[in-house]
């Protein structure tokens, strides 16, 4: 199948890639714009993998207030090269991601980073439910797990649906970024302030 010019820039529209690998990822899939989203993606989580282990010490700090001054997000995300900290794609990306954590208020980076206590009182929750229903034990924990995984894909930043584009977790546009700029980048922490809320 003859890639044109149009698909290309369609691609691009929708992916940010360079335009050799919308071309590329065009080619590979035959033209097929969805498959075509799905292989730059996963080339993207591809050069994060090789990334990940390289050190990490410039990136920015960026303050976001959101909702007439009730909302605020200080957030920190690191790279490998001060050149990428000045780029658009990752000043964006860090403006973006601050605006997300306002609108979602996610409990921890990843997984690991939700307190004990809640994931254990979560747990206990729907296991009461399930048992309350009256399912059978060997049901309940199915249910549980599934219910869990659900818990964690809406509370750790890393796994929700991102707010501007609910089709990609942050995870993704996160690996895209990486994908683009050749760079290990992380997400360090963040910490969010909503007007009258205590901070834990």
């Amino acid at each position: 199948m003859e890639i044109t010019a149009a698909m290309v820039k369609e691609l691009r529209e929708k992916t940010n890639a360079g335009m050799m690998d919308c071309k590329k990822a065009l080619q590979e899939t035959g033209g097929d714009i969805k498959k075509a989203i799905d292989y730059l993606r996963q080339k993207g989580l591809a050069v994060a993998q090789k990334r990940a282990g390289r050190a990490t010490s410039e990136g920015m700090i960026h303050a976001y207030i959101h909702a007439g001054g009730r909302i605020g997000v200080l957030v920190e995300v690191n790279c490998e090269t001060d050149f990428t900290a000045k780029s658009d794609a990752f000043q964006e990306f860090v403006k973006n991601l601050a605006m997300h954590i306002a609108a979602t208020n996610p409990l921890g980076i990843k997984r690991e980073d939700v307190p004990k206590e809640t994931v254990e009182r979560e747990r206990e929750i729907y296991k009461k439910q399930a048992l309350d229903s009256g399912k059978p034990e060997h049901i309940v924990e199915k249910i549980v797990t599934g219910k869990m995984e659900k818990f964690y894909k809406e509370s750790c930043l890393l796994e929700q649906a991102y707010v501007k584009d609910p089709d990609i977790t942050v995870q993704d546009y996160l690996n895209e970024l990486i994908g683009k700029t050749g760079e290990n980048i992380i997400i360090r922490r963040y910490t969010r302030y909503q007007l009258g809320e205590e901070i834990e």
